[in-house]
């Protein structure tokens, strides 16, 4: 298993050695995109990413005969071009750096290792993702409130947030509509989940009736 089926530089490699890590190396990131896609809603393309950056990782490696700095540098600038436009999950950021481990090993030619390390991640992701001792904890959420600009937001909502939560903290504050209202985010901690409608309602009255968005933390913008 730890032994590469590579040997000798570049130039000398033979070609069933490399198309046995390409095989492995596809044949890894698909496993990897099924069991993705079984635990997380993603798109055509992305799968299809997963699927194939194994493959184009262990060629990287390939190329800069076992240089795992300059494979490791280059392969990770492309793989991660996706997150400089757009949020990205913090899954989806797991899998990409799976997928690239999986070519990395099999750039180095450690084939049934890399074959190995696909399955039982994949397996490990899959469960973890099912069972719910990792779910994020209810009593943690991120309220937005809309107010009118004349409207002093600095502690009209004091007493309720008091009642009904231990802790509340101003995450940000922004004008909307042209500067002609605020929107105030906070980052609080519930003191039972089964008051947040009785919450919003007190917000609600203290804001005009303008909206109220309550969700999950403050850091579900790179959620699993």
């Amino acid at each position: 298993m730890f032994n590469s089926i590579l040997t000798g530089s570049t130039s000398t490699l033979s070609i069933a050695s490399v198309l046995i890590c390409m095989l492995v190396s596809v044949i890894c990131g698909i496993i990897i995109a099924l069991v993705y896609r079984k635990c997380q809603h993603a798109s055509k393309s992305f799968l299809l990413t997963i699927a194939m950056l194994p493959a184009i990782v262990m060629a990287v490696i390939l190329m800069v005969n076992g240089n795992l700095g300059v494979g490791v540098a280059v392969a990770g600038s492309f793989s991660l071009v996706r997150f400089r436009s757009l949020p990205g999950r913090a899954s989806d950021i797991l899998v990409i750096f799976l997928s690239m481990a999986v070519g990395l090993v099999t750039g180095m030619g450690y084939a049934v290792f890399a074959l190995i390390l696909s399955i039982v991640l994949s397996i490990a992701i899959f469960v973890l993702s099912k069972i719910s001792f990792l779910d994020a904890d209810p009593v943690y959420r991120n309220i937005r409130i809309n107010i009118p600009e004349d409207l002093d937001y600095t502690n009209v909502f004091s007493d309720v947030f008091t009642q009904y939560t231990s802790k509340a903290t101003v995450e940000s504050v922004r004008t909307i509509n042209l500067g002609t209202m605020y929107q105030i985010e906070y980052d609080v901690e519930l003191n039972d989940v089964n008051e947040e409608k009785n919450m919003i309602d007190a917000l609600r009255v203290r804001n005009g009736n303008l909206p109220v968005i309550s969700g999950r933390a403050a850091t579900s913008t790179a959620e699993l």
